[in-house]
């Protein structure tokens, strides 16, 4: 039975359905829901001339989103008008530069404290992740915190009631050693991120991380940016005594020790960086599988540092990741081996004492892998180069695409570095191959001042052509064309044996 309903009906516009009442979440209240009912009612009521007000009025406003970064004041700005005329300029930027530093130094302990407040204790309360993972991930940041602390309080004390510091110097030459402590957080950051992104890959810990991130304290920064900021810090420390020393008087006595603060940080960084590196290296090595016993190579295992890793393309558009040790080359292709990266041996590694690099141009060699390009020109390969063993026997050669011309000329120019001492010590065995030729030709030299047999002495030639220019004038006079018939059979030689080691060196330079 079709009831047709009457033409004087209300019809509801769209607009007027979506009101308050739908931003309300669905609950089991009684009480709850018939307000949410009155509240529709009554907005389906209210004046239809307007029939998108009720929407804009309703809608929650949208809250303010949080810097990143706090707000700083200028040290020049908390002085009153008198203070700023006695100093001069150049004084003014250098203590602009010192409170930075006193400044930044506070943030880091605030930011390594929220870390701990923030992420770390509710994360172990709430049973979110283990201790053991909290203690991997987190590292041993409480014992940093008193660290900065002692260098906040030193300069405090060196503070004039007038705001000033005198001299920075002395501090930061006894305070800058103690971040060697920071070579195990360094070291094991690699680490600690792998397993924080696995970790990411659980609900509740996705869950907690995304709630902290849209939580005011957060600055819209994620965990990892709080647990690599001490390493940003560090690289800063060079950047700020250099901004210190530039604005101190050449007459003050901060300036040589400041000089000698920033050798200290910069011998700090560079320990720091070599463990780190050694830290990163191992860990890739651990993550290395074999298909065959022959591809293991002890240059691999004894590799302490990492030149060059990252994605490339064979010429079958396959993806591999390559890592360039400092003696060898070796080629993987990513696996996932329980929830974790792994990287699998790919072909027969190479060292780089028998690598040969050739830069190849846009268009050189085709890249197969893609049908559509099968049908077209769009298959020519571009930021392409081949990498190969020098001797052809076994056969390896390896045609490798990077993103871009950027990613590119990285690799060429790691993989030449890498390859150069060889290059040279090469160069150098083949050029102590030629005694004979620098003797003919110093022999049959028609300017020589020495006879045949005689061994030329520096200093004593040139004093010898002068005691003897008249003997030396009638011996050339008699021997010019026996001599020049002889340098010219030399001449001949010498160009045949520098061709022929310009050959050799085309073989194994790029």
């Amino acid at each position: 039975l079709y009831l047709q309903e009457p033409s004087n009906k209300r019809v509801r516009p769209l607009s007027r359905v979506t009101s308050l009442a739908n931003l309300i979440s669905p609950v089991r209240n009684g009480a709850v829901r018939r307000f949410g009912q009155t509240i529709q009612s009554f907005t389906l009521r209210s004046d239809s001339k307007s029939p998108g007000c009720a929407q804009k009025s309703c809608s929650r406003s949208a809250a303010p989103t949080p810097p990143k970064r706090r707000n700083s004041v200028l040290w020049s700005e908390m002085l009153d008008v008198n203070m700023k005329e006695s100093l001069s300029t150049k004084e003014i930027k250098r203590q602009e530069a010192i409170y930075e530093m006193s400044r930044g130094e506070q943030d880091l302990i605030e930011d390594l404290k929220l870390a701990r407040k923030a992420y770390h204790d509710p994360m172990l309360k709430l049973s979110i992740m283990s201790e053991e993972e909290l203690t991997h991930i987190f590292g041993d940041l409480d014992s940093y915190i008193p660290l900065h602390e002692d260098l906040v309080a030193s300069l405090g004390e060196a503070t004039k009631p007038d705001g000033t510091v005198e001299q920075i110097g002395p501090i930061l030459v006894k305070w800058l050693p103690r971040l060697h402590a920071y070579k195990g957080y360094c070291s094991n950051q690699l680490a600690a991120k792998a397993l924080l992104d696995q970790k990411k890959q659980d609900r509740r810990v996705q869950d907690f991380l995304q709630r902290c991130l849209e939580s005011p304290f957060s600055r819209k920064l994620d965990l990892w940016s709080f647990l690599d900021i001490p390493r940003s810090r560090l690289v800063k420390y060079p950047l700020l005594l250099k901004e210190i020393l530039r604005h101190t008087p050449k007459d003050h006595p901060d300036i040589q020790i400041l000089q000698e603060a920033i050798t200290i940080i910069q011998g700090v960084l560079s320990d720091i960086n070599l463990k780190k590196g050694e830290s990163e290296c191992q860990y890739y090595i651990d993550k290395l599988e074999y298909l065959d016993e022959k591809q293991k190579d002890p240059r691999i295992e004894g590799s302490k540092a990492l030149l060059c890793h990252g994605e490339l393309k064979n010429k079958n558009g396959h993806k591999l990741y390559v890592f360039l040790f400092q003696d060898i080359l070796v080629l993987t292709r990513p696996v996932t081996r329980n929830e974790r990266q792994a990287y699998q041996v790919y072909r027969q590694p190479i060292p780089v004492q028998e690598l040969l690099l050739e830069d190849l141009q846009d268009g050189d060699v085709k890249m197969g892998g893609s049908f559509r390009g099968a049908f077209g020109n769009s298959d020519k390969a571009k930021n392409i180069f081949r990498v190969r063993f020098q001797d052809p026997s076994p056969g390896q050669s390896h045609t490798l695409q990077a993103n871009d011309v950027f990613h590119k000329q990285q690799w060429v120019n790691c993989i030449r570095t890498a390859i150069a001492p060889f290059q040279w010590a090469a160069a150098a065995a083949e050029l102590k191959e030629l005694p004979e030729l620098s003797e003919e030709s110093e022999e049959n030299n028609p300017s020589a001042p020495n006879t045949r047999g005689q061994s030329r002495q520096p200093g004593v030639a040139d004093m010898e052509l002068d005691e003897n220019a008249a003997e030396c004038s009638s011996i050339l006079d008699s021997q010019e064309s026996k001599a020049a018939k002889t340098h010219r059979t030399a001449s001949g030689h010498r160009r045949a044996r520098e061709k022929q080691l310009s050959e050799k060196r085309k073989e194994t330079l790029v």
